[in-house]
């Protein structure tokens, strides 16, 4: 079975409270019940994981080597800056999208920078919490190409 983890970075378990009017009113608890129940009806695994620390990113990273066929990263304010994340993911060689809940292009131009993009197979940004079926979407038919 198809196992993809989604991987999320630093102040995303504040989602629903923080910056509403950026992020949106879902919380991460309601994203991750919109991966478990696409995972249910795609018939992949997803496991779910969110931390605050570059390093614990990374060893999730690490230990998603010959357990999950692909990732879905919402670094957060790390994708900006993180060339650890960047060389973590094409240390493990496993495809990652990129996902953003917010378009970072229409917004400060810190945010335009991306380290994981020059890895990743693909980025989606802009489309909220629907941004991860989206990107479990996409990932689901890049591993069955």
């Amino acid at each position: 079975m198809t196992s993809i983890l989604v991987l999320n970075g630093p102040n995303l378990n504040l989602l629903g409270t923080r910056q509403p009017e950026v992020y949106g009113h879902t919380t991460l608890a309601d994203v991750e019940a919109m991966c478990a129940d696409w995972a249910a009806s795609a018939g992949c695994a997803v496991t779910c994981e969110q931390s605050n620390h570059e390093g614990s990113l990374i060893d999730t990273i690490h230990a998603a080597r010959g357990v999950h066929d692909g990732i879905v990263l919402n670094a957060g304010a790390y994708t900006h800056t993180s060339i650890a994340l960047m060389d973590a993911i094409a240390s493990v060689a496993l495809p990652t999208i990129e996902l953003h809940l917010s378009n970072v292009h229409a917004r400060e131009e810190f945010r335009h920078r991306s380290f994981i993009a020059k890895i990743a197979v693909g980025l989606i940004c802009g489309f909220g919490a629907k941004g991860y079926v989206l990107a479990l979407d996409a990932m689901k038919a890049h591993l069955e190409d």
